[in-house]
């Protein structure tokens, strides 16, 4: 009796990959398939496009140098929750919303101002706290990721160290709140890793919640009960599944 409801369920999962045949690539009008030799290599402008400002925030950490200045040099500061910061002869700058290189460009304003000659600064990003994504629910690794430069969804979730065995591919959903007014939206990560329609961009605040495949729940409890002998059998359709 335990052998033939076994069967059942292992034939039965069986049946349910079986109808599920493989993607195909493409269907995004933007998107042009090529063969895998016939990839061309980006260009400059190809890499300098695939990122975005990165605007300070509460909580960054940052690394301030004033060239030729030992003492104003390779100084850590965090940001406040108020958005500012306080550097030697500077005073206190609000530096929210500001981007690392028109941060450089106010420190070197009020140096100037406090008889600074042509004051050289550098501003470096050492750890962000106020842009994160938040991904959570099926993923390897769920939780907070810092956003520097361009974030996707696809992206988003490989910082996560990918979806787990027990994900469900077409049920992504991405919260986000704009003006004050929140909104979801669903997607098919596994059409968007066949080029169905473009990797949509992921910003600081969104929330990736990856959903739960029921019937992978389901194929494990049927690969914890199974006896022995149907051991075989379970391994290969567990195979087949993936």
């Amino acid at each position: 009796m335990r052998i033939a409801r076994g069967l059942v369920l292992a034939s039965g999962v069986a049946a349910l990959a079986a109808c599920a045949g493989p993607a195909e690539l493409g269907g995004n009008p933007k998107l042009e398939v090529l063969a895998g030799n016939q990839l061309p290599m980006p260009g400059r402008t190809d890499v300098q496009s695939s990122t975005t400002p990165y605007y300070v925030g509460p909580f960054d950490r940052l690394v301030i140098d004033v060239f030729g200045i030992e003492e104003l040099s390779a100084r850590e500061v965090q940001v406040d929750a108020s958005g500012r910061i306080s550097f030697p002869l500077a005073g206190t700058v609000n530096v929210s919303g500001m981007t690392p290189v028109e941060i450089e460009g106010e420190l070197s304003r009020l140096l100037a101002a406090q008889y600074i000659r042509n004051p050289q600064v550098t501003v470096n990003l050492k750890e962000t706290l106020s842009r994160v994504v938040t991904v959570e629910g099926q993923v390897k690794k769920p939780g907070l990721y810092p956003v520097v430069g361009r974030m996707t969804l696809m992206r988003a979730i490989a910082t996560a160290e990918g979806t787990s065995e027990y994900s469900q591919l077409d049920d992504i959903v991405v919260f986000r709140t704009v003006d004050g007014q929140d909104y979801a939206a669903l997607y098919n990560l596994d059409a968007i890793r066949h080029g169905a329609y473009p990797d949509p961009d992921i910003f600081a605040g969104d929330v990736v919640m990856v959903g739960e495949s029921r019937g992978r729940l389901l194929f494990k409890d049927v690969l914890a009960t199974a006896p022995a002998l149907l051991t075989p059998l379970v391994i290969a359709i567990d195979r087949f599944t993936r």
